[in-house]
């Protein structure tokens, strides 16, 4: 075999490799990427529902109520100055809230960018007390408590608020 074809076969060979390698780095960057993805908060799981019910007694009904009703008197400030726990139930105002900002304060707490700077509240963050898959569970199930007239005021609630981030975004740019 001559060089010149050693040659051509060396670089076909090499520029086979690569394109494999970069296929191999895409497509297992994205199957990567899809493990990464938190599962979603489904009202309709009954198994994550489950979960949430049994996550939500243990952490979160001793402040929000056992039937989601919240603290008494949830929007009178106590003598402290902090606020009672509000309620979870259609009577409250969790439903007015994307799910994101939802998972947010309970990983996270009232802090920035869910509350002013320095705000101070009872709610503990849980992020470091519970894995993000029983932070979804129990909002599944505070969910799957609402009402189908919640449920619906909801989903309108927040695809128009999709709706005009949208046209945000859009119109900044021009």
């Amino acid at each position: 075999m001559d060089a010149s074809r050693a040659n051509r076969l060396t670089v076909a060979g090499l520029f086979a490799f690569v394109l494999a390698a970069a296929a191999i780095a895409y497509y297992g960057r994205a199957e990567l990427d899809k493990s990464r993805t938190p599962a979603p908060i489904d009202p309709r799981d009954a198994a994550q529902v489950e979960r949430g019910r049994v996550v939500y007694a243990s952490y979160c009904a001793s402040c929000h109520g056992g039937q989601l009703e919240g603290q008494p008197d949830w929007r009178i400030r106590l003598p402290g100055g902090r606020m009672p726990a509000p309620p979870h139930d259609q009577s409250g105002h969790t439903w007015h809230h994307p799910d994101e900002v939802l998972f947010g304060i309970t990983q996270r707490g009232l802090v920035p960018p869910y509350a002013p700077k320095g705000y101070v509240s009872d709610m503990p963050a849980f992020g470091s007390v519970l894995p993000d898959s029983d932070i979804r569970a129990a909002l599944a199930f505070i969910e799957s408590r609402w009402p189908p007239e919640v449920v619906k005021l909801r989903n309108e609630m927040l695809e128009q608020t999709r709706r005009q981030s949208k046209s945000k975004r859009f119109t900044s740019f021009q």
